[in-house]
C-alpha cells in the first residue's frame, strides 16, 4: 500500500500538517477525494451515525454537501500521541432555507502504519446564526 504522509508516530508539527491536509480536503466538498485519506475499512462516528468503509464514507459526505450549502471548515489541533490526534474544529453553512448553521465539535482520529486514518470519532453540535455572525466568509 502506498504511504500516505506524514506518517506516525506524529509530532507536534507533523501532526498539524496532517490537520491541515484535512481542512483542506474537506473544504474542497470533494467526497472521493476526501475518502482517499481513510483506509478502506475506516471506522467512523459522525454525530448518531456509524459509517464503514471508503464507499459509506463517500455516500455519507455526498449527501453532507448536498444539504449543508456553502460550507467552509476550520480544524485546529488539540493534542497528540503516536498514531493519535485530536481535533477541534467549527464550520458553517446554509440550509436549503437560507438559515446559517455554525457547527462545533471535536475528533479523535487514529492512523494505521502506513498514514491512513483508520478511525474517526466525531462529536458535534449545531448553532443557528445569523449572516452577520459568520466567521468565514
Amino acid at each position: 500500500m502506498e504511504q500516505r504522509n506524514p506518517l506516525p508516530p506524529f509530532t507536534e508539527e507533523t501532526a498539524t500538517q496532517k490537520i491541515q491536509m484535512a481542512e483542506d480536503a474537506w473544504n474542497s466538498k470533494d467526497p472521493v477525494r476526501v475518502s482517499k485519506a481513510y483506509t478502506i475499512d475506516s471506522e467512523w462516528r459522525n454525530r448518531n451515525q456509524f459509517i464503514n468503509g471508503r464507499d459509506e464514507i463517500v455516500s455519507f459526505l455526498t449527501k453532507k454537501w448536498e444539504s449543508e450549502l456553502n460550507y467552509k471548515l476550520k480544524k485546529e489541533y488539540w493534542a497528540h500521541t503516536g498514531n493519535r490526534i485530536a481535533v477541534r474544529f467549527e464550520y458553517e453553512y446554509q440550509n436549503a432555507a437560507g438559515q446559517w448553521f455554525r457547527a462545533y465539535g471535536n475528533e479523535n482520529w487514529e492512523f494505521d502504519e502506513n498514514g491512513y486514518m483508520a478511525k474517526r470519532y466525531a462529536s458535534i453540535n449545531d448553532l443557528a446564526i445569523e449572516d452577520k455572525d459568520r466567521k468565514f466568509k
